[in-house]
Formats: structure tokens, sequence, C-alpha cells
């Protein structure tokens, strides 16, 4: 593989807090490796604007590894950048070309206000997991792990949408900014096997009710959500969501 180093053009969108009207700042990025990731760019460029007594980028990371989903970024007008089923923090510059323009953007959904920058507050995914993401259980000793056998398909099912990382990719992807394709992975994930059946009806109920409480829009049934999700999540959960969602309305006590 060819190494080389770059030049680039940054627009970077630059914002003091939610109330601030914001505003795109065009930055040099110079002798940028085509090995680095496009965090490490960042980094590089940080260090130079701090050098210079000038305010760094504002950016959300944790891992660098793709697994925490906190490296949410519209690059060039795709969620995480030109790669499919990449994160941010795993796209490496030799997806781009010396003298290249990359625009960077934070998630555009009223439900992801604007913290600061590139920062934007997902907070309202985490009240749609405490809403009912979860399955209850008594405490004590773990159980063995073959007491409660569990079909090999649904356990393969139940996997591929556990796979999402809450990265927010879908939302901002989505003309409607519909959380759809995050609510359904974690409601699959736990529907499929038979330690969430006893919840289910509750669950479907009440993330779905605190999605809409949140303020995300309405699915379409576009795809963008599942064509920009870095861990390509099917649209099949979205199909298993609305069976949990409308079984558990018609089955529930009124």
């Amino acid at each position: 593989m060819e190494h080389y180093n770059m030049n680039l053009t940054l627009k970077v969108w630059r914002q003091k807090n939610k109330n601030d009207q914001g505003r795109f700042e065009t930055l040099q990025a110079k002798n940028i490796s085509s090995e680095m990731s496009f965090l490490e760019m960042f980094d590089v460029v940080n260090e130079g604007l701090i050098n210079e007594g000038k305010e760094p980028i504002a950016f959300d990371h944790d891992c660098r590894e793709g697994i925490c989903g906190m490296c949410s970024m519209h690059i060039n007008g795709r969620a995480h950048g030109p790669w499919d089923g990449t994160t941010t923090c795993q796209l490496h510059m030799r997806a781009f070309k010396d003298g290249d323009t990359i625009t960077v953007e934070p998630w555009r959904a009223g439900a992801f206000p604007v913290i600061k920058d590139l920062t934007v507050d997902r907070s309202a995914f985490d009240r749609i997991i405490e809403a009912g993401g979860y399955i209850s259980v008594n405490t004590g000793n773990a159980q063995d792990a073959n007491c409660i056998p569990v079909d090999k398909t649904k356990a393969d099912l139940a996997f591929a949408a556990a796979a999402c990382i809450g990265c927010g990719a879908c939302v901002a992807a989505c003309k409607n900014s519909s959380a759809m394709l995050f609510v359904s992975a974690k409601v699959s994930q736990l529907a499929l096997l038979p330690q969430g059946h006893p919840e289910k009806q509750s669950r479907a109920l009440n993330m779905v009710a605190q999605m809409d409480k949140e303020g995300f829009g309405s699915c379409t049934n576009t795809g963008a959500c599942e064509a920009e999700c870095p861990k390509e999540i099917s649209l099949t959960n979205i199909a298993r969501l609305n069976r949990e969602f409308i079984g558990a309305g018609l089955s529930s006590e009124k």
C-alpha cells in the first residue's frame, strides 16, 4: 500500500453552543500522512491551532477502535465519511487525495442539539434505553451458560442487532431524523432471546413512546439509515420493531 503525505483544505463547522448560529471555518491541514486516521488528522490540526493561540476544534472521541460510537461527524455529506461500514475513527486519510477539500459537520437533528463545534448531545438515546432497553433479573450467582437453550439462528440475529453502537449515524442520514434503526436494534437484540420475553410488550411500547417524546421523526423506509450505519444494522429490525409494537398495543391491558 502506497504511503504519501498530503495537504488538505478543511471546512469545519464551528459553533460555541446550541444557541450560537454557527459557521464554517476554513482551515489548512498540511503534511498529513495517508496512514493517519481522520481523528489523528484532527489532532494534528488542533495542535497547530493551540500553538497559534486559537480555539481547538471540539469533537467527540473515546475508544478510537470503532466500538464506542462517539466519533459522530458528517464528512463530505456522509455520516462517518466515504467508506461503507466504517466509523470516523477507523476512516483513514488514504480515502482522500492531496489538495482535496473536506467539509466536516456535526449530526443535524433536532433531538441532537450541538454542544460545541462537532460535538452533539446524544443523551436522547440514553433515555430511550432507560425506558425499556434492558431485562430485569434477580441478582446473585450467574446462571450456567447452557441452562437456557437459544436457537442458533435467533442467537445470530440478536448478536447482529446488538452490534449497534448508538452513534446516531442513522438519525443523521435520515431525512426525517428518525431513530427507528437504533430503537429497533435495541428491541431486537432482547426480543429474539428468551431472557427478553417477559418484558417484550412494555419494552416496545415504552421505547417507542420515549423516542417520540425526544422529537425524532417518523420512518419512511428510504433505507438511508442502513446504508450509512457503520455496523450495517439491517432494516429487517425495523420490521421486527413494528411487529413487536403493534402486537404489544393489541394485547396490552386497557
